[in-house]
Order: structure tokens, then C-alpha cells, then sequence
């Protein structure tokens, strides 16, 4: 008996073969991109500008004394709630230290002021702390307006 079936050619892969060889590679070649663009040195970040302190330190002074005295004759007016009032007279000392030293006190809780070197405009603020979140009766606002104004004046 003799065996001839034919001739066979070698078979042919499965384009499911190709398919995968295909995407192996893409898998490798987005590794090292990954790899690549994941440890390469960044930029050095840019540098804040340096803190300016106001050239006009008398005009800046007499700006916030007006605005404190706006305050405490819209409290004795009835235009602000006393507890308005003492908030308003708070952020008004934080902003005045912020303008004069670059601090960002009016982000600061009074635990912070009193860490931080700016220790009359951490007392002005815990003197009018009371009128801001204490208890009913509340401090007069012309005593929290002075305080606020000795805060601004004392400043050199």
C-alpha cells in the first residue's frame, strides 16, 4: 500500500497570531514611553515674587483707620450686626498686616498669629475674638474699633 495523499504545504498562522504579536508590542513600546515620560527631570518651579513692603506705610495706615471708623459707625448706625461688626474689624487688622508684612494673615487662625511673628496683630484679634464667637452679650464694638485702631497705629 503506498501513501500518497499529496503534497502539503506548510500551514498557515492564525491572524489572531499577528494580532497579539501586535499588540505585545504596542504594550512594550507604551512602557517605555511610560517609563520615559514618567522619570524625566521636571522644570524647576517658578519663584513666587518676593514680598514688597507698601512704600507709603502713613497713606496705608490712614486708609484702614477710615475703614475701621466706616465699621464702628455702621454698627452705631444699625447698618452691621455687632457680631458683623467685630468679624469685619478682625479681617480688617488681618489685612492690614498681610499688606504691611506679606504675611497671609487673614487665612491664619489665632493660634497661628500667636506663632507667627506678629504678635500686636495676634493681640488685637484675640481681643476681638469674643465679639466674633462668644457668647451673647457681645463687647462693644467701639471697644473692638479701638482696639483695631491701636492694632494699625502702633505699627512702624
Amino acid at each position: 500500500m503506498q501513501d500518497n495523499q499529496g503534497f502539503y504545504g506548510p500551514l498557515q498562522y492564525s491572524q489572531g497570531w499577528l494580532w497579539a504579536g501586535l499588540a505585545l508590542l504596542a504594550l512594550l513600546l507604551g512602557w517605555y514611553g511610560f517609563v520615559f515620560v514618567s522619570t524625566r527631570r521636571r522644570r524647576p518651579p517658578v519663584p513666587r515674587p518676593l514680598f514688597t513692603p507698601p512704600s507709603d506705610l502713613a497713606a496705608l495706615k490712614q486708609d484702614y483707620l477710615q475703614q475701621i471708623d466706616a465699621v464702628g459707625a455702621g454698627a452705631a448706625a444699625g447698618l452691621l450686626s455687632a457680631r458683623e461688626s467685630h468679624r469685619e474689624l478682625s479681617l480688617l487688622v488681618r489685612k492690614f498686616a498681610r499688606d504691611v508684612t506679606g504675611v497671609d494673615a487673614p487665612r491664619m487662625t489665632l493660634a497661628e498669629l500667636h506663632r507667627h511673628p506678629l504678635a500686636s496683630t495676634a493681640e488685637a484679634v484675640s481681643r476681638i475674638y469674643p465679639g466674633e464667637f462668644g457668647l451673647e452679650p457681645l463687647p462693644a464694638v467701639s471697644d473692638s474699633a479701638e482696639t483695631a485702631r491701636q492694632a494699625v497705629r502702633q505699627w512702624s
